[in-house]
């Protein structure tokens, strides 16, 4: 699958110190994809562990774009508020 990654997403994966390769895999092999408040957006979403602790690694992707563009990255401890079961 083709994805772009938008200027704030890549400013995000530095900021915010995310594996480029953890945010491959996601959007690649997500564990849930789930609709976001707009209808344009998906969000992909895997567990990462990181130094022993659980992250929620979360993608935000335009997917009616071509390629699909990744908006935003971020990873939380909360999981159980974005985690659906």
């Amino acid at each position: 699958m083709d994805f772009e990654f938008s200027k704030h997403a890549e400013e995000q994966i530095l900021l915010r110190d995310i594996k480029q390769n953890d945010v491959l895999s996601t959007i690649n092999n997500p564990d849930q994809i789930v609709k976001d408040e707009n209808e344009d957006i998906r969000v992909y979403q895997s567990l990462i562990n990181e130094n022993s602790q659980i992250f929620l690694l979360r993608v935000f992707v335009n997917i009616y774009k071509s390629p699909k563009l990744i908006i935003t990255v971020y990873k939380t401890t909360k999981i159980s508020k974005y985690y659906e079961n």
